[in-house]
């Protein structure tokens, strides 16, 4: 119920803000697990890939938040579980592949952070992991008011040659991957 309200609201304040606009939501599975894999520009990027779906999408967050009184419990409300800084505990690891594993819906950012780069290995990992489907997503704009900022969903990647276990540094190639869909979908826009 909170998130569907807070869902509703913030979709109106975003194309209202930064016309949100979305492109290849077909892309989304309807059921199963989903890793949506997307680049990091903005706090207000996890939103933004999840206020377009019909599915709830959980987000690792960081676990200084949720010791902020009320925001906590408002954000563990929305989806989001805790993260330690600096490293991915094993909880984290084990709550994130649990919400994959019974068909829901995981944001990441393969990036880490903010400042972009090269990819991480957890998406690949969680993918490798779980048997979600890998949905790179693509924001484009920089969230200036009245500006059109863009969310491009691109078609599950195929990375079933790489989960018998025989492709040496399968988690870096599939990363390569990963980040080579959302800098397409970015090209493309």
């Amino acid at each position: 119920m909170i998130y569907s309200f807070c869902r509703g609201a913030l979709i109106l304040i975003y194309k209202a803000l930064f016309r949100l606009e979305g492109k290849g939501l077909e892309h989304i599975p309807k059921e199963g697990g989903v890793l949506l894999c997307s680049n990091h520009i903005s706090l207000l990027d996890p939103p933004t890939i999840g206020i377009l779906l019909k599915r709830k999408v959980h987000f690792m967050a960081k676990k200084e938040l949720f010791d902020i009184f009320g925001f906590g419990w408002l954000i563990t409300q929305l989806g989001a579980f805790p993260v330690k800084r600096g490293g991915v505990s094993k909880e984290s690891i084990k709550t994130a592949l649990t919400i994959l594993r019974t068909g829901k819906v995981m944001g990441i950012f393969p990036e880490g952070s903010r400042s972009g780069g090269m990819g991480k290995k957890g998406a690949a990992t969680f993918a490798l992991r779980s048997d979600a489907a890998i949905v790179p997503v693509a924001i484009i704009g920089n969230y200036k008011l009245f500006k059109k900022t863009k969310v491009v969903y691109g078609a599950p990647i195929d990375i079933s040659e790489f989960k018998d276990g025989t492709v040496p540094d399968a988690a870096e190639r599939v990363t390569e991957i990963i980040m080579s869909r959302i800098a397409e979908l970015k090209a493309q826009g």
